[in-house]
């Protein structure tokens, strides 16, 4: 870790972030908080808070930054939220692909808007509590899995690039989760016992379905469900509401369990089969980030992680253009689902991430 910087740390009031806080003022640096407004459903079916900056949150976060005496701000960011976010994420279901709004959170907003803040503010890095390295090797940045194989949280960081890794610090990469809880109590944190945080911050209830049929209700058109043979077996309630590799409420009787193994969104349709038809050995990828900046001249071995808590799989990667590559697994992964990321790994550096294409 370097010494002596001014350092802005995404603070959201738990345990993780206000660890980070505490390490880098420990390690000398000029440390300010700063935690983000984000925007949230109206308050009828919930709080009306978003629950990444829920009131409790922001006490808890400047109750940690007037204990570790550094300033403590509060920055807007639900219009950007909403469009960069929360747009995106009912957009990709009404295209036919489970979006991933994690990752485009921390694209757009943490190291879009928040860095950018930050810099603004004088700052030179921008740190957050994520499980994750970055290292310097030569003139190129890497990202590096956290220690903790448990933790790790590279594969949302996947679309960062050398301009945002050089601005940014993770001082618990090198941590497990029961160490970061330990170092709160030694730092006398009152947020060592605080619960995770929970993806999908801005529902009300978790319940993606609902938000999905109340915000984009034209998404959600009945149609057949056919198996492989293209028969005709059932009827759907709208493609949004499935999810490849699905058994449970498919709602359709049969010998043996359904999985969905297809959304054919152009025919309104969704595929069902057995467990046996489930997978595939290739995938393609857009949009593709590389970290370090170029995209590999020849066709690489890696592994490639298709979901956040997900296996990494062997695979064989082959570039097409700047942007794409065409993903050839060893063994037929099951889950491949159109809009999440798929990331390449070599050992334990995060080469970079596509969206999986349908």
């Amino acid at each position: 870790m370097i010494d002596g910087q001014r350092v802005a740390v995404a603070m959201s009031g738990g345990v993780d972030s206000s660890v980070a806080a505490a390490l880098l003022r420990e390690h000398g640096h000029e440390v300010f908080g700063l935690m983000l407004r984000l925007w949230s459903e109206p308050g009828k079916k919930g709080s009306g808070h978003n629950r990444c900056c829920t009131p409790d949150a922001v006490e808890r976060a400047q109750a940690v930054a007037a204990l570790l005496d550094i300033p403590f701000y509060v920055l807007d960011a639900r219009a950007v939220f909403q469009q960069a976010v929360v747009e995106f994420f009912l957009d990709g279901y009404t295209s036919g692909v489970t979006p991933n709004p994690c990752l485009e959170c921390n694209r757009h907003i943490r190291w879009g808007f928040l860095l950018g803040k930050a810099l603004g503010m004088g700052a030179t890095h921008l740190a957050s509590g994520h499980y994750a390295r970055v290292r310097k090797q030569g003139e190129q940045y890497q990202l590096r899995r956290g220690l903790d194989a448990s933790k790790d949280q590279s594969y949302g960081l996947s679309m960062l690039r050398q301009r945002e890794l050089s601005r940014t610090l993770f001082p618990l990469g090198a941590f497990s989760k029961p160490e970061t809880r330990s170092l709160a109590q030694r730092f006398g944190l009152p947020v060592a016992q605080c619960p995770e945080s929970q993806d999908l911050c801005f529902l009300a209830d978790n319940d993606y379905r609902r938000f999905v049929r109340e915000h984009a209700p034209d998404a959600l058109r009945p149609g057949p469900i056919v198996n492989q043979k293209g028969e005709c077996i059932g009827e759907h309630r709208g493609l949004p509401l499935y999810t490849i590799g699905q058994r449970k409420g498919i709602g359709i009787a049969a010998p043996e369990p359904l999985y969905v193994l297809a959304r054919k969104y152009e025919a309104n349709t969704l595929v069902v089969g057995g467990h046996v038809e489930l997978g595939s050995h290739r995938l393609r990828a857009e949009k593709v980030n590389w970290i370090s900046g170029k995209p590999p001249d020849t066709a690489l071995r890696t592994r490639v992680q298709i979901r956040y808590r997900a296996k990494p799989a062997l695979a064989s990667i082959t570039p097409v253009g700047a942007d794409a590559v065409e993903v050839k697994f060893d063994r037929p992964l099951r889950d491949i689902t159109a809009g999440q990321a798929a990331v390449f790994y070599q050992g334990d550096v995060c080469l970079g991430g596509g969206e999986i294409q349908p």
